[in-house]
């Protein structure tokens, strides 16, 4: 009875986080296979994978595929690149550091919608943005970021915030680094580029496979910085999977071809999980 007894105290919980893990899974699953509009709420007849037939063949699916896979991957890059240099340049002591190192971080703790009103406003604005203001004293004609350049403009925006996040992996990882080997391989005189390539970026291996592995499932629903700065546009330029999955619930009041949309992503973002889980898996070994 002592050894059941733990298990049936944590069993309301485990319970509880089932169901609501399962029911919204499931009401999914059955959105997804019967006609369910929300302009024609009393329809419910069952149409099979037809909701996932007239999902893959919108307009705009080709295209919020490229998006999401562009977003990704630029994302990714920017913030494992530039998490590395910034954790190297704070690595070492210098007065201030810890102000330096809050600082570095504070950018992740902002909400994504404010983050994006942020950039909408104050930095890309082509009148009075701080971009337009800098090309003007630079005698350059500002450029209107979010009409002009909208996928690069999120990927800006995206990468600002997810940047923070991996710095504080690496910076993390880089206290663990051994001195006294990086000490002796400049006794044997290694440069500092030898020291980066042989020493530092083996040792950064594990970190930069999770944090690539965390941003990959996260930025797959990248929404509130589209939704709040380009609407998906001009035209699908900036739409992306979770930008489309929203235009059929909520533009188009499909509840159907939306919920079979959300399962289309579910199914991404694990078949990604599992190729990143193996890739760490290989790392550790």
């Amino acid at each position: 009875m002592n050894r059941t007894l733990p298990r049936w105290l944590l069993a309301p919980a485990v319970g509880t986080l089932f169901l609501w893990m399962i029911v919204p899974l499931l009401m999914t699953l059955y959105f997804s296979a019967v006609h369910y509009n929300l302009m024609q709420p009393g329809d419910k007849d069952f149409i099979g994978l037809a909701n996932f037939e007239y999902f893959i063949t919108d307009p705009d699916f080709a295209a919020s595929i490229g998006n999401t896979l562009v977003l990704l991957s630029s994302v990714i890059a920017i913030t494992v690149v530039g998490g590395i240099g910034l954790a190297l340049l704070v690595n070492d002591a210098f007065p201030g550091r810890g102000l330096v190192r809050v600082l570095l971080i504070s950018p992740f703790f902002v909400m994504p919608t404010a983050n994006a009103l942020l950039w909408k406003h104050m930095m890309l604005n082509p009148v009075y943005g701080v971009l337009a203001q800098v090309a003007l004293f630079c005698g350059l004609t500002p450029v209107d970021w979010l009409t002009d350049h909208p996928l690069f403009s999120v990927t800006m925006i995206v990468a600002w915030q997810w940047l923070p996040f991996a710095c504080l992996i690496f910076i993390t990882s880089l206290q663990s680094l051994d001195r006294e080997q990086m000490e002796a391989a400049g006794m044997d005189g290694a440069n500092p580029l030898q020291k980066f390539f042989y020493l530092t970026l083996p040792h950064l291996g594990r970190p930069i496979a999770v944090v690539v592995m965390i941003e990959m499932i996260f930025l797959i629903g990248v929404f509130a910085e589209i939704f709040t700065t380009t609407g998906g546009g001009p035209g699908n330029e900036s739409t992306n999977l979770a930008f489309l999955i929203f235009k059929q619930a909520l533009m188009n009041f499909d509840v159907g071809v939306a919920s079979a949309g959300a399962l289309f992503a579910v199914v991404l973002a694990n078949i990604a999980a599992v190729f990143l889980i193996r890739l760490i898996g290989k790392n550790l070994d």
